[in-house]
């Protein structure tokens, strides 16, 4: 018996640094941004790869978000300046769903069985299709995913009594 587990694929996160929001003390002499070389003259400023910079230089170079905003990390890879959604969309490891084997994107949320990876949609009874929710109990034979009443039938056919541990 395996307890469902909802987790999220994650990349290495060997190229992620921290952001960090600083409030600009006024008798200090003003910070030049790594974006746009100009002096940081407003209240707050971002650090960020051992850099300053204004709170709307620091963006994501694909969606353009501002990433003080959407969190305290960012990743760099081929010298961009990435969001973790595009981050993983450009170069995270993706791979295959065990039910359907399409492909998963590497930012999408999965269950996991052991060594098998699901889309949230496939990840159901493969007899009865009855799909699960977190907290669900559901069982793993010759890897297939099975529902508790599924499972113990198959058990009843095979001529012994299941053992719920």
């Amino acid at each position: 018996m395996v307890v469902l587990r909802l987790l999220q694929q994650m990349q290495k996160r060997e190229k992620s640094f921290g952001i960090q929001m600083l409030s600009v003390q006024p008798d200090t002499k003003p910070k030049g941004c790594a974006g746009c070389n100009r002096k940081i003259k407003d209240r707050y400023l971002l650090k960020a790869l051992d850099k300053y910079w204004h709170e709307d230089c620091l963006k994501c170079a694909c969606c353009d978000c501002r990433l003080g905003e959407v969190g305290s990390t960012l990743y760099t890879k081929a010298n961009l300046i990435l969001c973790r959604r595009d981050y993983l969309r450009l170069f995270g490891v993706t791979g295959n769903c065990a039910a359907c084997s399409k492909l998963i994107p590497a930012f999408e949320m999965v269950m996991r069985a052991k060594e098998n990876v699901y889309h949230l949609d496939c990840f159901a009874c493969q007899l009865c299709n009855q799909r699960f929710c977190v907290g669900d109990k559901f069982f793993l034979k010759n890897n297939m995913i099975l529902c508790q009443t599924d499972y113990e039938e198959g058990l009843m056919k095979e001529g012994y009594a299941p053992q719920v541990r």
